[in-house]
């Protein structure tokens, strides 16, 4: 593995979103962390401790919102980036979701260019040409 490989954790239910959000990482060049329940997601944040988590907030188990504010409550994890993709697409959802401490919110569909942006830009990943 490489050193400098970063981790994305993914933590979302549907498995044709994870899928597809795990194979637009992988290509560039991140290491993936599937999960597609939060509740299960918890442990492992703590024990991985991803460089930047991609976050469904409908979940059938815990809101993705609850983890976030577990994640920004916990001082050794409250730094991690965490990207929201989210169906929820009113101004009311995205200040909640950025209440909760998103980095960003991205409501889906979410293109392949918009996520890779998104995800260089809270690691301050300079856009690679």
């Amino acid at each position: 593995m490489n050193p400098r490989q970063k981790t994305v954790m993914i933590i979302e239910d549907e498995a044709d979103a994870a899928e597809l959000f795990s194979e637009m990482m992988r290509i560039n060049g991140f290491r993936v962390i599937k999960m597609f329940s939060s509740a299960p997601a918890i442990p492992i944040i703590a024990q991985e401790k991803p460089d930047v988590i991609l976050l469904d907030v409908m979940m059938p188990d815990i809101s993705g919102l609850e983890v976030l504010r577990y994640i920004r409550r916990e001082p050794e994890l409250a730094s991690i980036p965490v990207i929201i993709l989210s169906a929820k697409s009113m101004p009311g959802d995205i200040k909640t979701g950025f209440e909760a401490g998103a980095s960003m919110y991205l409501t889906k569909p979410v293109g392949f260019q918009d996520l890779k942006q998104a995800v260089e830009q809270v690691l301050n990943i300079a856009p690679q040409e």
